[in-house]
């Protein structure tokens, strides 16, 4: 049986945005409801040492820093809710969000916090090999590779981008792209050509990623040259996948402006949508950073926000 429910502050997602968004709009005396998602802790689930994250010296685990942020959001009086929004009304306040388990929520703010998933090649290997010595985030985890032999798979901006950094860490980056020509900008590819530590792999795609069983490592990648039908073992230490990101924003879409590729747009200054009352904070907004600081920065900034429209409107 389906319930309905007020709340001043709805989040919807439950990763480093959502979670601190959660904190700050409950120590405003918001009293803020999250719904967690489909992943809850977001893309840190499935990332395994973390050094980049302020506050610790030692390398933690993302799983275990998504609990805290959990814990701490509930211990200072968020409600916390397992479940999913899977329908949106934001035509007019309250908002009104519908989950899988039938609850409806209707809302004064929302803040979205929805994230974004990582595209990656599809290959049972890739999935094994996730964490370690598979990676979707070079600046998350280059740090990891100094000295090492890496790949970087795409031709994009990102995947460019991606192997310019790397050179800062690894002793050698290659590129491999499944056409004859990048897809990413002029300046960029003029950068990636002249940097003497990048090679490029045309017209050839990744058929295997190879490794250790015991300690789970990266050894290999099984290419497939596309023109000669011909495939070889190749050894490197790690591999980038970098073929883009997908924001989960399917339920905004015609409701919220969104851009190009599905990304929530905002307001630069701060966390406001095209809608009075809805805020955007982490991936689901932000395709450049892509950071687990930068989106818990961004949440803070949604929930300052929504404390000062409600404060605007006699509702705090």
């Amino acid at each position: 049986m389906s319930s309905e429910i007020n709340t001043k502050v709805l989040i919807i997602g439950s990763g480093p945005a959502g979670y601190s968004a959660a904190v700050y709009a409950a120590r405003a005396n918001l009293a803020p409801t999250l719904v967690s998602g489909l992943e809850p802790g977001g893309q840190l689930m499935i990332t395994t040492d973390v050094e980049n994250y302020p506050g610790f010296a030692d390398v933690i685990q993302g799983p275990w820093l998504m609990e805290q942020m959990r814990l701490q959001a509930a211990h200072v009086g968020t409600t916390l809710v397992q479940d999913t929004v899977t329908q949106v009304d934001l035509s007019k306040p309250p908002f009104r969000c519908v989950t899988e388990g039938g609850t409806v929520y209707k809302a004064d703010t929302l803040i979205i916090a929805t994230g974004a998933q990582a595209k990656w090649l599809g290959l049972d290997s890739e999935a094994k090999f996730r964490g370690f010595g598979v990676s979707g985030c070079a600046t998350c985890d280059g740090f990891f590779f100094r000295g090492k032999e890496v790949a970087i798979v795409g031709g994009g901006n990102t995947a460019v981008e991606e192997a310019l950094y790397m050179t800062n860490h690894a002793s050698k980056v290659t590129l491999i792209h499944r056409r004859d020509s990048l897809r990413a900008e002029k300046i960029l590819q003029e950068r990636l050509f002249s940097n003497p530590k990048v090679h490029v792999i045309w017209n050839t795609v990744v058929e295997e990623i190879v490794g250790t069983e015991s300690p789970l490592s990266v050894t290999h990648l099984r290419l497939k040259d596309q023109v000669s039908g011909q495939s070889q073992l190749v050894p490197f230490d790690g591999v980038f996948v970098a073929i883009g990101h997908s924001p989960n924003t399917g339920i905004f879409k015609g409701q919220l402006d969104l851009d190009a590729e599905g990304y929530l747009l905002k307001d630069p200054a701060s966390s406001k949508t095209s809608i009075e009352g809805v805020f955007a904070a982490g991936d689901v907004a932000d395709k450049v950073y892509r950071q687990a600081v930068t989106a818990a920065g961004m949440g803070c900034m949604a929930a300052l926000d929504a404390m000062h429209f409600l404060q605007t409107r006699g509702g705090v």
